[in-house]
């Protein structure tokens, strides 16, 4: 039994936290807009897997199918910047949990499961995703896509149970294993112009780092050489193939100059050898299956090793950090969605899906910003969703609308949440609306089950918080 001291101090802590989610300067830096390089590349892939599924489904007559074929294709979207080997390997767990997320839902629709069960079910899933994604390191959307097409899936049979069959959820399956299938070609496409496309702009990346020493000072050199280490993983890991070895020795000649520059300026002050290196990401930016970085570096004779991310994503999976997070997720997620059962909402697995969105964060201060950035992106998408659905699109404008609003959320997503969830919010009821009826009612219950959701979220996050998450008091 925790020392009244131990409780105080839990208290005040949980307290704190509260308290840093509605103050001024935690709401601004909630609004920032970050800098990105390399987003429109992994935008096109995405888009143009959404758009390969949806135009497919439409000249096929499966218009209501499409919807959930396009959900599987979002697949793409997941381990941007990755080298492509492992890039393959995560693709194929993501794919592979969508398509179980899709037969998961369409099955609970299709027996009638009451929806606080549902909840219950769709928020124990969350938990299992984020395991997923955290043990093995999976960047992207996170576990809320998975619960986004387990509760669509679960909407699509229970409107249908009259009639609806078991050919019908399989079906429904087909439909996003097939999206699965084109997202994951999309996403490897580049492989085969660029395989060592991930690896070039990594060390572009590290190089960058080593430039801006000179203005970072002393505090940039740790960042700065975990840039650099990061780099040598993406080349160690991007594959042994005789197209890709004599080039990743190149580039881990340029590390290998970038550490030996940083040191020297350490060591004696002299900004010269790191305003060498900085001259080589211009050339490192370029799109090129390979190239001598001006012919100025010997390539290295040896390429660093791989570590084993699959034996060590597994250990990640089950360690307490993770399943302790993916257990607060479940709770955020199970009483945000049976709140909004009890306030009469329509979608109450929205609001689910927000108390997920906003615990995706690493640490308390990324949860309230994550939670901040939602709702407000959900509010003005709302309004763009209200437009839209007025219009009464047409499949085939629908299509249109979908690709534009996945291409802009995928390119925004580095810069600022608040504005992928401005995208998200009225592609997200698009989609829907290929499968049944969605009324403008629908994006105003979107914006009530989110900010239930983000609530809940906060709330859960700072009663359950570690004591040793103390980013939100950093100054």
């Amino acid at each position: 039994m925790p020392s009244p001291e131990t409780a105080t101090s839990r208290f005040e802590h949980s307290s704190d936290a509260l308290a840093h989610s509605v103050s001024g300067s935690t709401w601004r830096a909630a609004f920032r807009i970050g800098p990105a390089d390399a987003t429109i590349a992994p935008a096109i892939r995405v888009g143009l897997a959404a758009a390969v599924v949806l135009i497919v489904g439409g000249l096929l007559g499966y218009q209501a199918l499409a919807g959930f074929a396009a959900l599987g294709a979002v697949c793409a979207a997941f381990g941007r910047y990755e080298p492509y080997p492992r890039l393959a390997g995560k693709l194929a767990m993501v794919g592979a949990a969508l398509v179980a997320s899709v037969a998961f839902g369409g099955a609970m629709g299709l027996v009638g499961v009451p929806v606080w069960m549902q909840i219950g079910a769709l928020s124990l899933l969350a938990g299992v995703a984020y395991c997923l994604m955290s043990g093995f390191r999976i960047t992207g959307p996170g576990p809320v896509i998975l619960v986004f097409a387990a509760t669509g899936a679960a909407g699509f049979t229970a409107t249908a149970t009259a009639t609806a069959t078991a050919s019908d959820l399989i079906r429904l399956i087909l439909a996003g294993a097939l999206g699965v299938l084109v997202g994951w070609v999309a996403a490897m496409l580049p492989a085969l112009v660029l395989p060592m496309g991930p690896a070039r702009l990594a060390v572009a990346r590290a190089v960058a780092a080593v430039g801006r020493l000179e203005q970072t000072g002393e505090p940039g050199v740790a960042p700065t050489q975990a840039s650099i280490a990061h780099a040598r993983l993406v080349i160690a890991s991007s594959g042994r193939i005789k197209s890709t070895v004599g080039h990743g020795r190149e580039l881990v000649a340029v590390l290998d100059a970038a550490d030996a520059a940083v040191n020297a300026w350490r060591e004696h002050g002299d900004p010269a050898l790191i305003r060498d290196i900085a001259l080589h990401e211009q050339e490192l930016r370029k799109l090129k299956r390979s190239s001598m970085i001006e012919h100025t570096l010997e390539p290295a004779s040896e390429m660093p090793v791989p570590d084993g991310y699959f034996v060590a994503g597994l250990s990640r999976m089950y360690s307490r950090e993770v399943r302790t997070n993916a257990a607060r997720i479940v709770l955020a997620s199970a009483v945000a969605g049976w709140l909004a059962v009890g306030a009469g909402l329509e979608h109450p697995m929205w609001a689910s899906m927000g108390a997920v969105a906003a615990m995706q964060g690493l640490n308390y201060k990324q949860t309230v910003q994550r939670g901040i950035q939602r709702l407000a992106g959900n509010v003005v998408g709302a309004v763009i969703a209200v437009g839209l659905i007025a219009m009464t699109l047409g499949y085939w404008q629908a299509v249109v609308a979908v690709v534009i609003l996945q291409c802009a959320a995928e390119l925004l997503v580095i810069r600022n949440y608040a504005l992928t969830s401005l995208a998200v919010t009225p592609m997200a009821l698009v989609l829907i609306g290929l499968s049944g009826p969605i009324t403008t009612g629908s994006a105003v219950a979107r914006v009530a089950d989110t900010l239930i959701g983000v609530v809940v979220g906060v709330v859960v996050g700072a009663v359950t918080i570690s004591r040793t998450d103390r980013h939100h008091v950093l100054r």
